[in-house]
């Protein structure tokens, strides 16, 4: 497991410095090596942050960025060598490192994926020392399967988890065969595989689970894998009775994705030390049974498929 920190940068509501601080110590407390950012994610706060991790601690440890989202209008063809060099200079700064571990293009328009020419760019970011590997942040299965073909990819992130399971027909089979690395991000759901969200449950203005549910500010897959609030509860009742002894609903969730030998890691947000703690200790829990297995895909099929399965 890796560190999410979109919610430590913006668009998930309240953010404090200090108790974001104290969950990357934690995370690098508990044996975390990988952290995921955006240099969109509160216009770069994020990454800030985890330059400051990295300023107040000797481990050593990876972090992935990504970039592209800053573009206005966010179309294929501002994705030049002037823009992507930019980015990637700005994320330099932001984290205060010489060169980048990891630098994914954020889920760009799919046209993007047919123009070898970004990919070109990327590779000479390589080669010019400013970025070590690069990767895709992907929206959509196809666009997944389209980027693997580049052989300079070398990891996919994508939704995966309890609700969106259609990555696991082509996409991570094919990564695997190919040496790819899957990060699998949204692995709770936005938070709905907590099990701790109601119908009654109310979120900030600024949080993206408050305002795009149905797209408004970016794709809806995004926000609560883009099934229906409503529906999606729905499913999480049907799962919570599937929770074995001694793991919480968001552990299971978690153990779920690591079941699939395909997936590098997964990505759960955190903003607390207790959400870390509990995400983390998933990792020590024994795998789940094949009847639990195959019970959550029984669900899936019956709750959520049919929403999100045919659109992304």
């Amino acid at each position: 497991m890796s560190f999410g920190a979109w919610a430590i940068g913006g668009t998930w509501g309240p953010v404090d410095d200090a108790e974001s601080m104290a969950a990357l110590h934690r995370a690098l407390d508990l044996g975390v090596n990988f952290f995921d950012t955006a240099d969109v994610y509160g216009d770069g706060h994020s990454e800030r942050l985890i330059g400051r991790l990295r300023r107040e601690r000797s481990e050593p440890f990876y972090v992935a960025t990504k970039m592209g989202r800053r573009l206005s209008p966010h179309a294929a063809e501002g994705f030049t060598r002037e823009s992507l060099t930019a980015f990637a200079e700005r994320s330099l700064v932001n984290l205060g490192f010489e060169a980048l571990d990891l630098v994914q293009l954020h889920c760009p328009p799919t046209q993007v994926y047919y123009m070898p020419e970004v990919f070109g760019v990327l590779d000479d970011l390589v080669r010019a020392g400013k970025v070590r590997h690069y990767g895709v942040s992907v929206e959509k299965v196809e666009e997944g399967l389209k980027a693997i073909e580049y052989p300079g990819v070398q990891s996919v992130q994508v939704i995966y988890n309890m609700l969106r399971q259609r990555p696991a027909e082509r996409l991570l089979p094919e990564a695997q065969r190919r040496g790819v690395g899957i990060l699998a991000r949204l692995p709770l759901s936005s938070g709905l595989l907590t099990g701790k969200l109601t119908a009654q449950s109310t979120f900030a203005q600024d949080d993206h689970r408050h305002f795009n549910r149905e797209g408004a500010g970016f794709d809806r897959g995004e926000t609560f894998s883009g099934i229906d609030y409503a529906a999606g509860l729905e499913a999480v009742e049907a799962l919570k009775p599937l929770v074995p002894a001694g793991m919480s609903l968001a552990q299971m969730a978690i153990a779920w994705i690591s079941m699939n030998p395909a997936v590098t890691c997964s990505i759960p947000g955190c903003k607390r030390v207790a959400q870390v703690d509990e995400n983390l200790a998933a990792a020590d829990l024994p795998p789940l049974s094949d009847a639990a297995m195959k019970a959550v895909a029984e669900v899936y099929e019956r709750h959520a498929k049919p929403l999100v399965h045919p659109r992304w």
